[in-house]
């Protein structure tokens, strides 16, 4: 066990805190069921405690399955300087600037929406494709767009999601019933591709090795932040990598069992606005260590 680790981990709402010996230098965290409220929307707590990371010089990045246009429109009031990490790893962009991004080869697209309509024809659900301009989608009925539309502020609606122009950095699927159907029924493109059940409602198809982890690795290395300084929150699997990178990793307590199995630390649920009550804390400790 290492000073991160706890050998089990307290109850909400004690705070289960790490001893960061080089400090604090970047905090990601995921969006649904991490950060956001009950309501779906950004705390209003978190605002204030943005200017203070700033001013403790920590780099705060939202990591979601969301695209970047989204992410960038939640966090509009202080997204200058804010590092987002967007389609789970895909794009990650600094300042609109971007910081790395993997493009599934068109010719996989074009297999891939030719296999997904026939996988969704009897489902509810369908397809997305996630591009750095925008998410594109065929299937026009008011439920599903509506549920797009909650994840992809920047979304067109085509004729035909083959002759779309752009780079296709994820594929996404909202399946109504069950997104692991449509996830087994992909597993032929398992190999250079990874499929991936990132949500209730939402299976999303990568390249391999394209994930959280791998965005925050690369966001390490831009910032020339290590592991030890790096703080994570998530609750779904598509956090697990993620958590990874961090040597303060924390499960929320609402989280996937998975997820708290795997991080150091437990945080309080995200209905209790638990990723700012710990950065607080951490902060907190940081100022009375004159750090």
């Amino acid at each position: 066990m290492t000073e991160l680790d706890t050998a089990t981990q307290p109850a909400v709402p004690s705070l289960d805190l790490p001893t960061l010996p080089d400090g604090l230098r970047l905090a990601v965290v995921d969006m649904d069921g991490t950060l956001l409220d009950g309501d779906g929307e950004v705390p209003d707590a978190l605002w204030p405690l943005l200017d203070r990371l700033a001013a403790a010089g920590v780099a705060f990045a939202p990591a979601s399955g969301r695209q970047y246009a989204t992410l960038r429109r939640m966090f509009d009031r202080a997204a200058d300087g804010m590092v987002f990490i967007a389609e789970n790893g895909a794009y990650v962009v600094h300042d609109d600037t971007e910081v790395s991004s993997t493009a599934i080869e068109p010719a996989v697209v074009a297999d891939l929406v030719r296999t997904l309509r026939e996988v969704v024809a009897d489902r509810d659900a369908g397809v997305v494709l996630c591009g750095k301009r925008a998410a594109y989608v065929e299937r026009d009925d008011p439920a599903f767009l509506a549920e797009v539309d909650r994840y992809y502020a920047a979304r067109e609606l085509v004729a035909d999601l083959g002759a779309v122009d752009d780079d296709i950095v994820k594929v996404a699927i909202n399946d109504a019933e069950d997104p692991q159907v449509v996830a087994d029924a992909l597993a032929g493109f398992v190999g250079d591709h990874q499929v991936v059940v990132s949500g209730t409602r939402w299976a999303d198809v990568m390249v391999a090795g394209v994930h959280k982890g791998a965005a925050v690795r690369r966001l390490q290395e831009a910032l020339g932040v290590t592991r030890a300084q790096t703080a994570a929150f998530g609750d779904y699997l598509n956090d697990l990598e993620m958590l990874d990178e961090a040597a303060a990793s924390f499960a929320m307590a609402g989280a996937h069992p998975t997820v708290k199995e795997r991080a150091a630390h437990l945080a309080p649920a995200h209905t209790e606005a638990g990723v700012v009550t710990v950065l607080e804390a951490l902060l907190d400790r940081a100022d009375q260590h004159g750090r």
